[in-house]
């Protein structure tokens, strides 16, 4: 499935290759994964750390949080990061062009 902002602009959104980053993932592929999409497997393993709380709250009834999801500075830190992302790897030059996803 392509990506719209890619489709439309010819741009790389923050998402670009995330889908090929995770094809990779299950099939252990974990350099190429991390070539397509280096935000997304840098984030895998604190949603893995929430699901398994997620988990863990519903087997045993607690109500536990992660709280750095309800933190406002990890959201304003995760998104700008994610920005910021977006911008160098559409920057043509070197070392910007190794964060846009192969082709």
């Amino acid at each position: 499935m392509p990506c719209p902002l890619k489709y439309t602009t010819d741009l790389y959104c923050a998402g670009c290759g995330s889908q090929r980053a995770i094809h990779h993932l299950m099939h252990f592929e974990i350099f190429a994964a991390f070539r397509y999409n280096p935000i997304l497997i840098l984030s895998i393993p604190l949603l893995i750390y929430a699901l398994i709380v997620e988990y863990l709250n519903f087997a045993f009834g607690t109500k536990h949080r992660v709280k750095l999801f309800y933190s406002n500075v990890f959201i304003v830190v995760y998104f700008g990061i994610a920005i910021v992302y977006s911008v160098l790897r559409n920057i043509p030059e070197e070392p910007f062009k190794y964060l846009a996803p192969l082709n």
